[in-house]
């Protein structure tokens, strides 16, 4: 999901979205330790996912206190 996307998102959305993505993350290092991953691009992906969500979140958080 790409950041425009995201920004149209509501507060709830992006907090499940952060949680998915969170729970793959573990997902993948799990697999990556137990040496069951193929594809490890997904890792650094689900980092930028997991960034992006976060950047919007804070974006609306300083939107609120600055008014």
């Amino acid at each position: 999901m790409e950041l425009k996307d995201m920004r149209r998102l509501s507060d709830t959305e992006l907090a499940d979205e952060l949680k998915n993505a969170k729970e793959e993350l573990f997902n993948l290092r799990f697999q990556l330790a137990t040496r069951q991953l193929k594809n490890y691009r997904g890792l650094p992906a689900t980092r930028k996912r997991i960034a992006r969500v976060l950047t919007v979140m804070d974006e609306r958080k300083t939107e609120a206190a600055n008014g």
